[in-house]
């Protein structure tokens, strides 16, 4: 007999009398479905593999996360933890992969909570139960679906049961649901050991396979037709709302992928200058300029992130065209030196060195490029404000927790994929720049692998110099708005 829950309900939601529960109770087919394992699961083993050879000995859990509340009784979409569906497939919410020490290797077991259970009422009574949210896999279906062995996630507590918190290593994404299972190994050293496995699984992910490779492409080419879709309804003598823009490039992630992999950004104006400005609640102004961060994420969570700033009447100014061209010979500079055995932090100097001179021929900088690029001044980063790029994956900023060493301080390796977006910001409030700079904000961004031969722009799709953006921008308005699909 399965366990008994309490059904999660709301105040509103009406009682049940005993003759509907009765009624309720009987008269349905257990019908099972038929599932074929993905043709991508041996790439989730191998990674287990490599993480368990890292770690010999230890139990190694990792939890996806639960739902979370947007308002009262509404959840959020979710999204699983990048790191838990790296090693499992797995898009479920509620899930915890836990690795315990088996001979030369581990053990791996998915919890997971299975199918709403016809022998309670929590299939129909609960709000998370199958009439309200859909059918779930049994844990047989997932376990053939991902090529993974899989148990009831109310199992998971008496699996870690015996495990020593000195050799259990913890991905702390936590949900409420595993806390109790967890809780025992919240020791004073624990903080240090589980920062080790949130590194390893980042360092595991600096380097692309193939096929995380093609699935970066096809989000990457979803983006492309994206900002298409959003500069066609922009009008060149006349303002939209930034939510309008929003909106259309959400319909294509939607279509076409899973969702937008970040919030989008769409900065009209002055807003471009602000860096992480989601609130779109702005206007675009003929004469203006348009900077757009968006990208789509995948099916399999694989995220782009592309940034084109554009003129919204078409045409750049002088002084536009003139930042412009500045942040795209800076983004070539860093694009035309990667490639492996380049240091990160090279290819940061060598865009923010263009930069620097730049703003130097701007007049803006109150010292030489030099004495601006010195380590113990940047001064120019007051109109730079962020690095050069970050790596990209199931993350829009993947491998987080690598350590210094291998990511900020190391070299870069054949099949990373990293963003390159410099960008120049002058606030509309910034005394120290001539009024005519205020309010512009500029920043170029791409997509790109690293190769033996050196850098492919998987967003090469989308035109870079100022030239290519207005007769782009041309040929865009001249086809008119689409829907994806049509």
């Amino acid at each position: 007999m399965a366990e008994k829950e309490a059904p999660k309900t709301e105040s509103h939601d009406p009682d049940f009398p005993e003759a509907l529960l009765q009624f309720m109770r009987s008269g349905w087919r257990d019908d099972s479905l038929t599932v074929e394992k993905v043709s991508h699961a041996d790439r989730f083993a191998a990674r287990r593999a490599k993480l368990s050879a890292a770690f010999p000995g230890e139990t190694l859990v990792i939890p996806t996360g639960a739902e979370k509340v947007r308002a009262n009784d509404t959840d959020h979409p979710f999204r699983p933890g990048s790191d838990f569906a790296y090693l499992t497939g797995d898009h479920d919410p509620d899930g915890v992969l836990i690795m315990t020490p088996s001979g030369d290797g581990h053990d791996a077991v998915l919890y997971t909570r299975p199918r709403s259970s016809r022998e309670t009422d929590e299939f129909f009574r609960s709000r998370d139960g199958e009439l309200w949210v859909g059918r779930r896999h049994t844990l047989t279906e997932k376990s053939a679906l991902l090529g993974i062995e899989t148990a009831a996630l109310r199992d998971s507590e008496a699996a870690l049961a015996g495990c020593a918190p000195a050799h259990t290593r913890v991905l702390r994404r936590l949900d409420p649901r595993v806390d109790a299972a967890i809780r025992p190994f919240d020791t004073e050293k624990a903080g240090a050991r589980d920062r080790e496995l949130a590194s390893t699984v980042s360092e595991l992910k600096l380097v692309k396979d193939e096929w995380e490779i093609a699935q970066l492409q096809a989000a990457i080419d979803a983006t492309v037709r994206g900002f298409e879709d959003a500069v066609r309804v922009i009008p060149a003598d006349r303002g939209v709302s930034e939510r309008l823009i929003e909106g259309v490039f959400g319909l294509r992630a939607r279509h076409d992928g899973n969702d937008v992999g970040y919030g989008s950004i769409v900065g009209a104006g002055s807003h471009a200058t602000i860096l992480h400005w989601v609130r779109n609640n702005g206007v675009t102004t003929p004469g203006e300029l348009l900077l757009m961060d968006m990208g789509v994420e995948g099916d399999h969570l694989y995220t782009a992130d592309v940034t084109r700033t554009i003129p919204v009447n078409g045409t750049f100014s002088p002084l536009q065209r003139q930042v412009y061209d500045i942040v795209h010979a800076s983004q070539q500079a860093g694009i035309d030196l990667i490639k492996p055995g380049v240091k990160f932090k090279d290819v940061h100097e060598t865009c923010m060195r263009v930069l620097a001179e730049g703003l130097s021929d701007l007049g803006v900088l109150p010292v030489s490029a030099d004495e601006a690029m010195d380590p113990k001044s940047t001064v120019y980063r007051r109109w730079t404000l962020h690095g050069f790029g970050h790596m990209l994956g199931l993350d829009v900023h993947d491998c987080a927790h690598a350590r210094k060493e291998n990511y900020r301080d190391g070299e870069l390796g054949e099949n990373f994929v990293l963003t390159v977006e410099p960008g120049l910001y002058f606030q509309p409030e910034d005394d120290l720049v001539p009024a005519e700079l205020r309010g512009i904000g500029i920043r170029i961004e791409d997509d790109i692998l690293v190769t033996a031969e050196g850098a492919i722009n998987l967003s090469a799709g989308l035109p870079r110099t100022s030239a290519d953006v207005e007769t782009w921008l041309a040929t865009q308005r001249a086809e008119g708005p689409r829907l994806p699909g049509a």
